[in-house]
């Protein structure tokens, strides 16, 4: 080969090179991955319209694809503790047991999420949800030893998203069941071990008021913030808001036990 020929060859190679450094850059060098990743978006939105419906096997069976194919993906597992919760929140009360392995595995669920990404806001939502359902399902004093942890988890959650509206609503629980926590402290008196959950009606009211103005179909929001507004003796607003959610759609189980709460309501507070 002679020293033009070889001059040539380098040149075409270095063209190569530089070419083929444009495609990947530019994405285009592997056509697949883009496909692959429009696939699992197109069947990650399949997955939450399902859920949105409550049809949750189907839900669960479009997350758990995804899952086979993508166990790496931190949106995938706080998407499976929220579907865990609704299952547990679909299961009949007095089934306690199976309530709770839902709530165990929304927990995982959450608990891997943020392990692979601790800035995954909804990560630490979901968490938090799931340490609430495990000690609503336990009672009263199981709550209130996990109340700091699920009030950091709340915390880190609308740190990294002020306007995480699930947060937003947990937290308005949070504050609305620690302002009437007295009476179990006095109840139980230096038997309790660790620190009573502090908040008040008006942290409360604040909370449920911002998260409806993000999401005004939400149920729950409306049912607690009436509640809190019945407690101030705050009626006619109370008869509006119970008015407005019984207009919102049904998204989860227990939306249907709200609803029959607030029609009482409505009709005691109507009457009165």
């Amino acid at each position: 080969m002679t020293k033009a020929q070889h001059r040539v060859l380098c040149n075409n190679l270095i063209l190569f090179a530089i070419l083929a450094f444009s495609l990947t850059t530019l994405g285009l060098a592997h056509p697949t991955n883009t496909a692959e990743k429009k696939h699992i978006h197109t069947l990650m939105n399949l997955a939450d319209q399902e859920l949105r419906k409550m049809n949750y096997p189907k839900a669960d069976s479009l997350y758990t694809l995804i899952l086979h194919k993508h166990p790496d993906n931190p949106e995938l597992y706080w998407k499976l503790a929220r579907l865990q919760i609704s299952l547990g929140e679909s299961i009949p009360y007095e089934k306690n047991d199976i309530r709770e392995q839902h709530y165990l595995k929304a927990e995982e669920y959450a608990r891997t999420c943020i392990s692979l990404d601790s800035t995954n806001g909804k990560g630490h939502t979901w968490f938090a949800a799931s340490l609430g359902m495990i000690a609503d399902n336990s009672g009263t004093k199981e709550k209130l030893k996990r109340a700091a942890k699920i009030k950091q988890e709340l915390d880190i959650a609308l740190r990294l998203n002020p306007n995480d509206e699930t947060a937003l609503s947990m937290l308005g629980s949070y504050y609305r069941e620690a302002a009437g926590i007295g009476w179990f402290k006095r109840m139980i008196g230096n038997t309790f071990v660790g620190d009573v959950p502090v908040g008040n009606y008006e942290l409360a009211e604040k909370a449920f008021r911002k998260a409806i103005s993000i999401d005004p179909e939400i149920i729950r929001n409306y049912h607690e913030l009436a509640l809190i507004c019945i407690k101030n003796d705050n009626f006619p607003e109370a008869i509006s808001l119970i008015k407005t959610a019984l207009n919102q759609p049904v998204l989860i189980e227990s939306d249907r036990k709200r609803l029959e709460e607030m029609r009482k309501l409505l009709k005691k507070y109507s009457e009165e």
